[in-house]
């Protein structure tokens, strides 16, 4: 299949902190095999990050550093398209023209907004407000047929399939209507500590997340203060979401079955199982922590590939914007 028929997967990535052990089992750790299927964008959208006041230096460290987990976890530059979001103008270029197609309405329904409003009152800007719709020119630039997301994420994507049926409706059939790519097994890596909750990098309790630059000793007593329950049955059940969450971490690291996992630690203790997930996911993560150390070292090179990727997608998505301006009635003859 040649890449220009492949279909296209388009994902955005946040440059702000290490990747977390929920992100890579729910998301990236599924990505790379989908290069052999589908022409693979990934964007580290720094862009988005601005929203919220960054130092300068930190933002471009944080971009490199996400771009060398991005490729130490599998994503080969050569078979797919990694760059820096500021590279390529035409993320916002359609972001302002689609902002002209978004109403207040559909914006002042987007949850992530009133949530990030409360945490950041001191600064809640327009930016912040219309984030939705930068997220959409992002997907919809590349004619997307697939967008990897998490349950937390599928308000932002129905925004994006609104805003694109009514750019259709008017002008005809420009941009590709975008699916949800939701992987089937460890799609909802929960925290340790708040397993009612999504592992998220943003938690400020440090024993809930496990991030993929932990030493081995620090995931382990991590996984050795995680909430369970007051039983000593290591089986997935509703009343159980500490335990379920373990298990299916483990499941996902060790590619064993639920049904595995329980029969392995039957009539054990919650203390031999939990230090068991943590040594499992401590030994699983080890040569991507070395690899990344590795690449995060030659930032000459991991620069050669977010530029190489920038042209690569500025040339994907000129068709796209070139048609929109055209649509809209912008005069393009230069």
């Amino acid at each position: 299949m040649s890449e220009k028929s492949k279909p296209i997967i388009f994902s955005g990535i946040q440059p702000t902190g290490i990747p977390t052990l929920g992100s890579f089992l729910g998301a990236i750790k599924h990505w790379e095999r989908l290069s052999s299927e589908y022409t693979c964008l990934y964007c580290v959208v720094d862009m988005h990050s601005i929203t919220v006041r960054q130092n300068p230096a930190e933002l471009r460290a944080n971009g490199r550093e996400m771009l060398a987990w991005l490729i130490a976890l599998g994503l080969d530059p050569g078979k797919n398209i990694l760059y820096y979001q500021s590279q390529v103008s035409a993320h916002a270029e359609l972001a302002w023209i689609l902002n002209c197609f978004t109403y207040m309405g559909e914006l002042n329904r987007m949850t992530q907004f009133k949530e990030k409003s409360s945490k950041h009152a001191e600064n809640i800007n327009a930016g912040l407000y219309t984030y939705p719709v930068l997220m959409a020119a992002d997907i919809l630039l590349f004619q997307t047929n697939l967008v990897p997301i998490g349950d937390d994420q599928k308000q932002h994507l129905e925004l994006c399939r609104d805003v694109a049926g009514r750019f259709n409706n008017i002008y005809g059939e420009i941009f590709a209507m975008p699916e949800p790519y939701i992987a089937p097994v460890g799609a909802r890596i929960m925290g340790l500590q708040t397993p009612e909750n999504k592992m998220s990098k943003s938690e400020e309790n440090v024993n809930d997340t496990i991030f993929l630059s932990d030493a081995p000793d620090v995931i382990i007593r991590k996984f050795k203060r995680a909430v369970t329950d007051s039983g000593n049955q290591i089986r997935v059940s509703p009343e159980k979401p500490g335990i379920n969450n373990l298990l299916a971490i483990y499941s996902c690291v060790t590619g064993k079955t639920l049904a595995e996992c329980e029969s392995e630690f039957a009539g054990q203790g919650y203390g031999h199982f939990k230090t068991a997930v943590g040594e499992a996911v401590s030994e699983m993560l080890k040569p991507y922590q070395q690899e990344q150390s590795r690449l995060i070292a030659d930032a000459s090179y991991l620069d050669k590939i977010a530029a190489e990727g920038a042209a690569k997608a500025h040339e994907l998505a000129a068709p796209t914007l070139a048609k929109v301006k055209a649509a809209v009635g912008f005069n393009t003859t230069l």
